[in-house]
């Protein structure tokens, strides 16, 4: 009841409506005021907000219809303001009072006091939105951590195909959860399955595409023994999700029949994919088709020499030879390859670490653009 105002309901500004919304109120039911658009030319509340000055408005003056419920006799009108800390005055909504107890009109320091008392009514709005936009990031920053942890738990473990191959993958997203992946199978008589992938995209949507495409892989590898017919059956399972979201993969899947001393691949428009033998040579294994979602041709598998215990699978996604430092200078796919033929003799664990060592060392904290991954198979 400060100045005797027996009617004070309090208007804050909803920006995503562009109207004064009540949020508390004396004299009057909070639920009753009715929130008045910013833009009103009949509201005496919305004009205080919109010149970021205070009125007083003398009894006789009609009231507009969204006011009438709370104007008794004189009214005084105040912007709610606030100051940020880089300056300068925002607005964030309206103190009006009316129904003066006195019945005498609403004077000059009236009118200093209640702008005062705005002033702190301001600070209190704000810190509360700050707490509430701090406690939102909170959850959000906890949320993408769950589901950061959740897509790399999808992700199979290097072990399942041991002992017939040794493998080292790693996989980091360029946000809390991307669309690089990597699969592998264990399917017998020696054989092991090796896939990589990379979703046209990064973020949640990819994540979506990329589970879609990890569990459908999971079933086409066992059912034919073909790298060609795995990813036209993969391509078949997510048409649908891929011409919605209007994303393609780049895909490499290739089998390691190492009894027979053969490694039978399809590639799909995935540009790194090698072999590199322990005396240095290095064969790039083509990407000869395009990436799937472009065509609806099925991708021919194709079939090379393997040597056991000797040759190594080398594969890894643009986010490793893309990578680049605060000048933008990319890292380079040959700088990957040079670091990876210097140690080829080293455990695939060991040569991995070594590349994402090199990444970090030119990346030097620059901001990642694209997810990250790579597989490298001996067996």
């Amino acid at each position: 009841k400060t100045a005797g105002g027996r009617r004070a309901p309090i208007l804050v500004h909803d920006p995503e409506r562009d109207v004064l919304q009540p949020v508390a109120s004396l004299g009057v039911g909070e639920a009753t005021v009715p929130a008045i658009t910013v833009a009103d030319a009949c509201s005496v509340s919305a004009r205080v907000f919109r010149e970021r000055r205070a009125l007083i408005v003398e009894d006789g003056v009609s009231p507009c219809r969204e006011e009438e419920m709370y104007r008794r006799g004189t009214m005084l009108s105040v912007p709610i303001m606030w100051t940020p800390p880089g300056g300068g005055m925002q607005p964030l909504g309206v103190v009006n009072l009316s129904d003066r107890a006195s019945r005498q009109p609403f004077t000059a320091g009236d009118q200093k006091l209640i702008t005062a008392i705005a002033t702190q009514i301001g600070s209190a709005i704000q810190n509360a939105r700050l707490v509430r936009d701090s406690l939102t990031q909170q959850r959000l920053v906890h949320e993408m951590e769950l589901a950061h942890d959740l897509q790399m738990r999808l992700l199979p473990r290097a072990e399942i195909v041991a002992p017939d191959a040794i493998v080292a993958a790693r996989v980091v997203p360029a946000e809390s959860v991307g669309g690089d992946f990597y699969n592998l199978f264990r399917l017998g008589a020696g054989r092991t399955g090796v896939m990589i992938a990379d979703v046209s995209s990064h973020g949640y949507r990819a994540a979506l595409i990329m589970a879609l495409a990890m569990s459908a892989t999971a079933i086409h590898a066992q059912t034919s023994n073909d790298p060609g017919e795995v990813l036209n059956a993969l391509h078949a399972s997510l048409t649908e999700e891929l011409e919605s979201t209007e994303m393609f993969i780049s895909a490499f899947y290739g089998v390691i029949d190492r009894e027979k001393g053969t490694l039978r691949y399809a590639n799909t428009g995935h540009p790194h994919a090698y072999i590199i033998t322990t005396e240095g040579t290095m064969k790039r294994l083509a990407a000869l088709d395009p990436l799937l979602g472009m065509v609806d041709e099925p991708p021919a598998a194709r079939t090379v020499r393997w040597t056991r215990n000797n040759d190594l699978l080398v594969l890894f996604t643009d986010g490793v030879s893309d990578a680049r430092d605060r000048r933008d200078t990319r890292l380079g796919e040959q700088r990957i390859i040079e670091v990876i033929v210097e140690h080829r003799k080293e455990e695939p664990n060991a040569i991995l670490e070594r590349v994402l060592a090199t990444v970090e060392e030119h990346t030097a904290g620059a901001v990642r653009r694209d997810d990250l991954t790579m597989v490298l198979v001996r067996s």
